[in-house]
């Protein structure tokens, strides 16, 4: 662990809170910035929280600052692709706090081998030039890891995880799609399309477990600023990139969003009392980004 290196952090400043006490959460990709934050959020309503990651380090460190902060946390090595890990990770989790009660579906993420250099195609692209790479030059090794990594990567935490789930009053799975579901960004054929297969699966999975009393939603985030996107959106200087710029042009509030901005939609969701009734609906959260035509 790596506890001594870290200080007493704040407790999270919450939205609400709901009481969760006794539950049991699962976070995957819980050692990111969005989902680290769902994971404390979590905790400090009372749930204890496993942060599964691919990196254990990174799990270690969220769970760490969670038990500093008075909260109840493990970090365990997963990976979501493989069924063997998962289970594993299953069996530390029954075995230091019960089975789940709720899965967050956090880990995704896109590559450059599934990511054009340009948003449109012309003519003269297709003499093969030096650093472009066109739609035609898709590796469909990255096209399948992308594809993977978030649909097959929320997939199989829900077969794991879920069995535990079956009439377990107040069992919820929160799926993470995209704004790129609905609208399409240029440049990432595979994460878009990825993500709109999770939109799909999230409705399909809340029909078939309806009648088990596993309740299937899903949030999809804007722009937020994360590790994976930072070089994309911001120059070394820290000014927008041109990519930015166009983004932000798009976005009727004209920011991106803040972390913690992501949390009241999480916790709303995860209440019974306050959603019970919410089922197999995917919610934006992007500053009006998928509602404005650009006009």
């Amino acid at each position: 662990m790596i506890v001594a290196e870290l200080q007493k952090e704040d407790i999270m400043s919450l939205p609400f809170k709901i009481d969760l006490t006794g539950k049991t959460a699962v976070v995957t990709g819980g050692g990111g910035v969005l989902c680290s934050n769902f994971a404390k959020a979590l905790a400090e309503c009372g749930a204890k929280v496993a942060i599964l990651d691919l990196k254990k380090e990174a799990a270690d460190k969220v769970a760490a600052e969670i038990n500093l902060s008075g909260g109840k946390a493990i970090g365990v090595a997963a990976n979501v692709l493989e069924q063997a890990s998962l289970k594993a990770a299953r069996d530390i989790i029954n075995s230091e706090f019960g089975h789940c009660d709720i899965l967050i579906n956090g880990a995704g993420g896109n590559n450059p081998k599934g990511t054009t250099t340009k948003e449109y195609l012309y003519k003269e692209d297709l003499v093969p030039q030096e650093g472009v790479v066109t739609f035609f030059d898709l590796d469909p090794k990255g096209i399948e890891f992308v594809f993977n990594l978030n649909f097959l990567g929320t997939l199989l935490p829900s077969q794991t995880f879920a069995r535990d789930m079956v009439d377990k009053e107040g069992a919820v799975i929160i799926n993470i799609s995209s704004m790129n579901a609905f609208s399409p960004l240029t440049k990432i054929p595979a994460y878009s399309g990825a993500k709109a297969a999770v939109s799909n699966f999230t409705q399909w999975l809340a029909v078939h477990m309806s009648k088990v009393g596993i309740r299937v939603n899903a949030i999809a985030p804007g722009f937020f600023v994360t590790d994976q996107n930072r070089a994309l959106l911001t120059n070394p200087d820290g000014s927008f990139t041109p990519r930015s710029n166009k983004i932000l042009n798009m976005t009727p509030m004209g920011r991106f969003g803040k972390d913690e901005e992501l949390v009241g939609t999480l916790l709303w969701l995860v209440s019974d009392k306050a959603s019970g009734f919410v089922n197999g609906v995917v919610i934006t959260v992007d500053g009006g980004f998928s509602a404005y035509s650009g006009v």
